[in-house]
């Protein structure tokens, strides 16, 4: 089966991802049609101009092609794709005309309780306290309200997310790569190829949402996404790894869960609605920092890499752990090298404004000499420059 399944999800994989792109410059096309545009009209916004949404149409192609193509439709999937539908649907409309907040979130309800009745649930864990007897909680009745809470949780994690170009799509990509792994490892073949099949998906997209992005995926993507890696993490991982050990799923989906934590809760502590948005998201606080846009994604994309392998670690044992500590280190020194660039550059940018300015361009403009006789651009340089006098270089270092 092994072979078999490897080349099974790679054809799946590979479907999806040249769907999504041959179909994205469409979906583009389309966006500005129906007037789905996102005009940057309050200061949570970081882009400068108005840029078409709704690009999650395309890797909602890519994705259930792929998935009608080359994965078995089971009741649990059927559920999956018609709630996926319902919240595609609902965002398609919401990136041309905004939908109330209440409305959008009672339809998430609805496509929860689609894929919970189509047997989606999250059913056992094992048991968090260790002063308990008993090795697991079995949820019975309250499988259904508890599994809803974490559809509508984590779709809407990755919606909030969804604030710079190319992050939502790509912390989502890592997060279905990580549980794509797992699956294989384990050889839960349908599992694996749904998930590739949305991998591929979001890849084919990637190319037009990175910085500058041409289009956004919108809450028509931001919400596919979200939706279907809570169902699919509630169908692979939560069946398979739960008993094991029921922090594997929020591990995968550290960033998203975490960040929508911390702001539910900041904006309770400070007496605000907790469904209000505001400036202070991670990758707010990023860019608030001085880091560009692609400094930031970077760095989330690093955590977001991290934590999967650390869920990797958890239900791998032998070679593979030791492979995966090894790449768990690597990435770790690469984001601190790349961090430690990030504050040296800005210690010289500081450095170099700090500095007085000089006459030395005007005199070359003018043609002027200095005392040994020669142009002011070829005496040595003994005196400090101004701003003007620091290279090119050093702006290209500053832009990732």
């Amino acid at each position: 089966m092994g072979n078999g399944l490897y080349l099974k999800v790679g054809i799946a994989l590979l479907a999806s991802l040249i769907i999504s792109f041959i179909s994205t410059p469409i979906v583009k096309q389309f966006a500005h049609r129906v007037g789905a545009i996102d005009v940057p009209d309050d200061n949570r916004r970081v882009h400068d101009h108005p840029i078409p949404r709704m690009g999650g149409l395309a890797i909602f192609l890519g994705f259930i092609l792929s998935v009608v193509l080359f994965a078995d439709v089971t009741l649990q999937v059927r559920g999956i794709l018609l709630g996926a539908l319902l919240v595609v649907i609902v965002g398609v409309i919401d990136d041309i005309v905004p939908l109330p907040a209440w409305l959008k979130f009672l339809l998430q309800i609805v496509a929860a309780f689609i894929a919970v009745f189509h047997g989606v649930r999250i059913e056992i864990i094992a048991n968090p306290n260790i002063f308990s007897d008993a090795e697991y909680l079995i949820f019975g009745g309250f499988s259904i309200p508890i599994t809803v809470i974490w559809i509508v949780a984590v779709t809407n994690s990755v919606n909030l997310i969804d604030g710079l170009d190319g992050l939502a799509v790509g912390v989502s990509t890592i997060a279905t790569v990580t549980m794509l792994v797992i699956a294989l490892l384990v050889s839960d073949g349908n599992v694996a190829v749904i998930l590739a099949a949305l991998a591929g998906a979001c890849i084919g997209f990637m190319p037009y949402n990175m910085n500058p992005a041409e289009l956004f995926m919108g809450d028509t993507g931001a919400l596919l996404l979200g939706y279907v890696l809570a169902t699919m993490s509630v169908v692979g991982l939560f069946k398979v790894f739960a008993i094991i050990s029921f922090v594997v799923p929020f591990i995968v989906l550290g960033l998203p869960i975490f960040d929508t934590a911390f702001a539910f809760f900041r904006r309770l502590i400070r007496g605000q609605n907790p469904m209000k948005p505001d400036r202070k998201h991670f990758h707010h606080r990023l860019i608030d920092m001085g880091l560009s846009q692609k400094q930031a994604v970077a760095i989330l994309y690093g955590i977001s890499g991290i934590l999967g392998l650390i869920a990797i670690l958890i239900i791998t044992t032998g070679e593979v752990r030791a492979i995966m500590v090894l790449v768990t280190l690597i990435i770790v020194a690469l984001m601190a090298a790349f961090i430690m660039n990030i504050k040296k550059t800005d210690a010289q940018d500081t450095a170099v404004a700090a500095l007085p300015e000089d006459d030395s361009d005007t005199a070359e403009k003018d043609g002027t000499q200095s005392e040994t006789g020669l142009p002011d651009s070829e005496v040595p340089d003994t005196e400090e420059k101004g701003p003007d006098g620091v290279s090119d270089a050093a702006g290209e270092e500053n832009e990732l």
